[in-house]
């Protein structure tokens, strides 16, 4: 092999963009139905089109091309197939956003118009979301990229929602539903975000029907009695059995509300007794369908108070709170009021506060579609990872509601329903038209809401492979491996995608669900927008490179935690980047003469090996199996870990350390060919290993290494290398523990070097007293390391060895080592710094612990922080220990 020095740094700007157009130009990222291989294949969470990329994705998005790069690379077919979700509510309400910034509207657009400008916007949006995903390094099969409303995606939701009409699982009726009044449409029970909030509790006396006694309920909505048509009480309840049956009076409407009883009361709550409100709350819906009562709606669907409200029409429905209040205060109507924590819905795209509120809409029926959807994770046809996420998706499937799934939007598929104006009957049709399927009238006209995003989103796993069609690529590609999601779609995705498989395929859309963590701040927080907290994952790739973002995303996110992070933060793959550019150059730097068809004979037999060869061999090869174990089980922070550990600490902290005396030792050139082979070799195959995690730099650093071409001349890539496999023959773990104690003895000798700031021109005599026989003889054996790593002058290793004066020492395994520090360090020099960085850190001690003792700091500070400081104080403790140590060497104290 010709020597063919790396640049001193790596640019990853002069890496990534060449690299990715080579591997798009030879379609490595196509899947080929017909190939021979065996499938893989995924499909990718579809980002929404509202908005650029964030961490969050490229958390998600990194570990699934680990994946795929890595069956790829085993010889899988892998299909990794992406798209765009039209999220709608949420672009819905941000191209409303922009309009009003125009001084317009969607009102004054029309639906047509509005429409338009929609697209618009998502034909710009969505390019941008797949250059982002192109840029972190994703390997889709971006020829296959779908959009929820797309022709073929369309015509499916079409085929589904037909369908389940016909089977009686679509209907629609009156029912609470989550109303956003900013948004002005229903969102399912899974959407709103939930919060406690500081509230009040309001105790409101209601006057009894002819007599001059009051019965008083406890609210914490008061401004929802408008809509009153019952009070309730506890069957059971020994207060208040003597009014059931009797009648109340609404205060300030003078409405008749009857007294009844019923289960649901809780006694406890309150007085006991409660308004009953069918039209604006769930419980109190139920309640008034058991006993047959009235259901008024009291608010316009922008949250105003409607006709009614009575007096209080038009006003928001806080500001009615208010005066409502006041209005019972005035007229002794309110009995008392109270601090109460109070739970509240929002909504999650624009944070208004939800309203339960009674509204027609489309429901699926879900009980039905559930039960093979449970059974499949009972029986483990599909597996969660971590596993505990399992009884959180069961819990919710056997509890499940019926789905809302209309919502009074323009931007969405259009409900198929037809209603006629000739007749009361509707047509559901998967075309539009042209009359009436029941009289035959021409005067029919659509539904005006369109469909939860969810309803085409739960279609994906097949939808995407072209269903209803039966085309080849469904054949093969159906079910999906694993779906990488995050812990708060589980209910809003995860479970429909399982029941929609079921239901229309007849099996399990995927085999295995990962869920990652949350990423969050260095301070805990979840990372948003709104608060301004969010890393743009662009910024990283500009600064550090996209092989620095993804491997620090997978070193910091352990299974089934959330990662924090801060900027700085990706300064970790940054580093590793750079460990791996430097080891590559130094490989390659002393390969002159060496042909790369010496490692086909790899790996050369062991009896001609040195120990330390040896031991490389067996730390990479159990490397090997715990990446390997570790990425199939999806444990990609401990793969990444074992990657990282051998890379960094074995192989070049160690390995290439060891060799460096054979490959310079001119005198003897036959001895470095052993070790140019596993250096060459061993780096090689780690850079394919590698190459899921930090695939620019490991393409790079593999092509100087490889020299491998394809019949037609070009570059042979790493993605084609084929997996290094695991000779568990190698794998030597007793060899392992007894070289990890001449690790240990260099480390040490290096150690007191350090601490003692010995030059590092100087060689430094040093003693090593041991009683085990079989110590001594590992240690003579390899006295040539001891010497070059720890820079040693003499070296004396004996059971009868004595610890000289003024000298530095260390215990290890099985060996008390002694280095003479007289002679090699100005004693009263060393001695003064010292005592120095003594008071320097008694200093630190005693500034960090007035914190801890400070009440107010410990109870303030955000428990991070409280946690930081105690880290420090340890910190300097354990310095200020060996401090007092290198004195008494110096002293004798």
């Amino acid at each position: 092999m010709n020597e063919e020095v790396l640049p001193k740094q790596y640019d990853p700007k002069k890496t990534e963009d060449r690299w990715y157009q080579y591997w798009e130009s030879r379609g490595l990222f196509k899947a080929d139905p017909e190939s021979p291989k065996p499938p893989y294949s995924i499909v990718i969470p579809p980002p929404n089109v509202t908005d650029i990329l964030h961490l969050g994705h490229a958390l998600n998005n990194s570990l699934q091309d680990i994946l795929v790069r890595y069956k790829r690379i085993q010889g899988f077919e892998t299909e990794w197939l992406p798209g765009i979700d039209h999220a709608g509510i949420a672009t819905q309400v941000v191209v409303e956003k922009k309009l009003a910034e125009e001084g317009s509207s969607r009102q004054k657009l029309g639906r047509e118009k509005f429409l338009k400008r929609v697209w618009e916007w998502k034909d710009r949006n969505a390019n941008i979301i797949i250059e982002q995903l192109k840029k972190i390094g994703c390997s889709c099969d971006w020829d296959k990229t779908r959009f929820t409303m797309d022709e073929g995606l369309s015509l499916a939701v079409l085929e589904v929602f037909v369908h389940l009409y016909n089977k009686g699982l679509i209907y629609k009726g009156s029912y609470i539903v989550n109303w956003c009044p900013r948004c002005q449409t229903s969102l399912s029970d899974d959407e709103p975000e939930r919060e406690e909030r500081d509230g009040r509790l309001w105790y409101i006396k209601y006057k009894l029907k002819g007599e001059d006694e009051y019965i008083t309920v406890a609210t914490t909505r008061p401004e929802t009695m408008l809509g009153d048509t019952a009070v309730a009480v506890h069957p059971r309840d020994k207060r208040y059995k003597k009014y059931i049956g009797k009648t109340a009076i609404l205060p300030i409407l003078d409405r008749e509300l009857a007294i009844v009883g019923d289960e649901y009361v809780d006694p406890q709550f309150g007085t006991g007794a409660v308004k009953v409100t069918p039209a604006h709350d769930p419980n109190d819906f139920e309640v008034g369908n058991r006993h047959n009562l009235e259901k008024i709606n009291v608010l316009n669907p922008d949250g105003s108070i409607n006709q009614n409200g009575g007096k209080f029409k038009g006003l928001d429905r806080y500001e009615c709170r208010k005066r409502l209040v006041a209005e019972l205060k005035k007229k002794g109507l309110l009995e008392k009021e109270e601090k109460y924590r109070v739970p509240v819905l929002t909504c999650y795209r624009c944070n208004t506060d939800i309203e339960p509120y009674l509204s027609e809409q489309w429901f699926v029926k879900m009980k039905p579609l559930a039960e093979p959807a449970i059974k499949a994770v009972k029986d483990g046809t599909i597996k969660f990872y971590p596993e505990h996420w399992s009884k959180v998706y069961l819990h919710w499937m056997e509890n499940i509601h019926d789905w809302c799934i209309s919502r009074q939007l323009w931007w969405g598929h259009r409900i198929p329903v037809w209603y006629c104006d000739d007749c009361p009957e509707i047509t559901v049709s998967r075309t539009t038209p042209e009359s009436c399927g029941h009289c035959g009238g021409k005067n029919i006209r659509q539904e005006e809401d369109v469909l939860d995003t969810w309803f085409s989103s739960w279609l994906w796993p097949f939808s995407t492979f072209g269903w209803p069609e039966k085309t080849r690529e469904l054949e093969v590609f159906y079910p999906t491996k694993p779906l990488f999601t995050a812990s708060e779609i589980i209910f809003l995705w995860v479970g429909r995608m399982v029941m929609a498989g079921y239901e229309f395929m007849g099996e399990h859309p995927f085999t295995d669900v990962y869920i990652h963590g949350t990423v969050r701040d260095i301070n805990g927080i979840k990372m948003s927008k709104s608060l301004g907290n969010g890393i743009d994952p662009l910024e990283i790739v500009e600064d550090y490179g996209a092989d620095a973002l993804r491997m620090t995303l997978v070193l910091v996110t352990p299974e089934g935690q959330d990662p924090f992070l801060a900027k700085n933060s990706f300064e970790l793959g940054r580093n590793f980047c750079n460990k791996l550019w430097n080891a590559g150059r130094f490989v390659l730097s002393n390969l002159k003469d060496f042909e790369a068809k010496e490692a086909e004979t790899f790996p050369p037999d062991r009896e001609s090996l040195d120990m330390a060869d040896r031991w490389i061999l067996s730390r990479f090869y159990g490397a090997m199996e715990t990446v390997e174990n570790s990425i199939e089980t999806y444990r990609f922070n401990q793969a990444g870990k074992a990657l990282y550990d051998f890379l960094w600490k074995d192989f070049c902290d160690w390995y290439l350390e060891f060799i460096k005396e054979r490959l310079y030792d001119a005198e003897h050139p036959r001895e470095k060919r052993i070790p140019q082979l596993l250096a060459s070799h061993l780096l090689e195959k780690t850079l394919v290993a590698l190459s899921p995690f930090v695939p620019y730099i490991s393409e790079e650093i593999w092509q100087r290494l490889s020299k491998r071409i394809y019949p037609d001349g070009s570059p042979w890539t790493v993605n084609h290398a084929g997996w290094p496999e695991t000779r568990k023959d190698y794998i030597d773990l007793a060899l392992e523990s007894e070289f990890s104690q001449l690790q240990e003895v260099i480390y040490s000798v290096r150690s007191i070097r350090s601490e003692m700031n010995v030059k590092p021109t100087k060689r430094a005599d040093t003693i090593i007293r041991t009683d085990s026989p079989e110590l001594q003889e590992l240690l003579e054996k390899n006295r040539h390391y001891i010497i070059q790593l720890g820079k040693v002058g003499n070296l004396e290793i004996s059971p009868e060895a004595q610890k000289p004066q003024h000298a530095a020492s260390a215990v290890v395994r099985g060996a008390e080592i002694y280095v003479p520090l007289e002679g090699l360090i100005d004693l009263e020099i060393e001695k003064s710094r010292l005592e120095k960085e003594m008071e320097r850190l008694n200093e630190q001690i005693d500034k960090t612990a007035r914190k801890l003792n400070n009440k107010d700091f410990t109870d303030k500070a955000p428990s991070e922080v409280v946690e930081r400081e105690k880290a420090k104080q340890q910190e300097y403790q354990q310095m200020l220990d060996k401090i007092v140590k290198n004195l008494e060497s110096l002293v004798g104290w």
